[in-house]
């Protein structure tokens, strides 16, 4: 292809969207990863994460929710593989809690039930919940397979004639007047223009911006099935903090999960990715009291890293002066399911300087 490219920093899932959005239009698009594609150092590896149409976060989200889903099925038509599965969700808590007061507003027009403790204890009888506690059904949400989905991007992306770049640090982003010079420990790449997707790398591969971002070290873990019940995806309020659980995927067994788990600060480049006893006993906190006898022996675990902002939401925008380079940090541990309508939204920027999406709540000039 003539001219030069645009070129995609950080291959997660944020990063392979976008490139896989800029190749089905047919742009000359270069994506460059430090590490092997699917390598597991930042938020994007893994076997499965939840999908859900209401976001208990904010209601704002819908519209780019709903625009995620018809292209999470698009990859799925163009890639020949089934990798979203729409088996339901249910989020616990008590009425007055962050989680279901906040998906009832959000899902106010979206097909969605309210339960008490009894209704939802029958229709899935792994949980044991006080009579206080009620829960919210979403027929629409679910999970997607992490992993088939980003080799779908991937796979879709250099099919339309993108380029992948494996195992290539990016030392330096130099935007001027005309493009973007990118020094790697490599090469040196004119581009056209760039997104830079670089997760938790992001605020050291991009000082200048001053981001406040903080990453923080996460840990998940599969769990031996110890009931022919099934357990659905969910996410439970509680007294132990915010939980959430992913039905058993192939021989993996039940994902369990503590958002925010203990709160740790660390660095992309310095973290401890060993799984302590202290981690498992963070996860388990809330499974004897409200999943008495589903969950078994811990088979396997990860660690991941969140990315957080201070309002805990994404940043989508150019950067300030240099209109070439877009910024994407999609974090705060709800990215993922986005990944689709936020590819769209950075190829946007990156070829176009704008966007149909509303992304005014994602600007960098919230920061100051």
């Amino acid at each position: 292809m003539p001219g030069r490219p645009i070129a995609v920093i950080g291959l997660g899932a944020t990063g392979s969207a976008a490139l896989y959005q800029l190749a089905r239009r047919g742009v000359h698009a270069i994506g460059i990863e430090q590490f092997e594609l699917g390598h597991d150092r930042g938020s994007s590896h893994g076997p499965t994460r939840i999908i859900r149409p209401a976001h208990f976060e904010n209601p704002a989200y819908g519209p780019l929710m709903r625009r995620a889903y018809t292209l999470w099925r698009e990859l799925e038509k163009l890639a020949n593989r089934k990798f979203l599965h729409l088996s339901g969700l249910i989020e616990i808590g008590s009425a007055a809690g962050t989680i279901v007061s906040g998906s009832l507003a959000a899902a106010s027009d979206l097909p969605h039930e309210l339960l008490n403790a009894e209704t939802a204890m029958r229709r899935h009888p792994v949980f044991k919940l006080p009579k206080h506690f009620v829960a919210v059904w979403q027929p629409d949400g679910g999970f997607i397979e992490a992993g088939i989905a980003m080799a779908a991007y991937i796979h879709c992306a250099t099919a339309a004639g993108a380029t992948i770049r494996n195992a290539e640090k990016v030392l330096k982003i130099a935007p001027n007047r005309d493009g973007v010079r990118i020094k790697t420990d490599r090469d040196v790449i004119e581009a056209d223009a760039a997104i830079v997707a670089a997760g938790p790398w992001l605020r050291s591969l991009m000082p200048e911006l001053n981001l406040p971002l903080r990453v923080t070290r996460q840990v998940v873990g599969w769990f031996e099935p110890a009931t022919l019940d099934p357990v659905p995806a969910f996410i439970l309020e509680s007294e132990y903090g915010v939980h959430y659980g992913l039905p058993a995927y192939r021989r993996m067994g039940i994902k369990i999960a503590k958002h925010h788990h203990r709160d740790e600060a660390v660095t992309a480049e310095n973290y401890d990715m060993t799984v302590s006893a202290i981690d498992e006993a963070a996860i388990r906190a809330p499974l004897a009291e409200y999943l008495p006898g589903a969950i078994g022996a811990l088979r396997d675990a990860q660690t991941c890293l969140y990315t957080m902002t201070p309002d805990e939401t994404f940043v989508l925008d150019r950067m300030p002066g240099f209109a070439r380079v877009v910024i994407a940090s999609p974090c705060s541990g709800h990215g993922f399911k986005f990944s689709p309508a936020i590819g769209e939204i950075t190829a946007d920027l990156a070829t176009r300087g704008v966007t149909g999406h509303d992304i005014a709540r994602f600007r960098l000039q919230r920061f100051g």
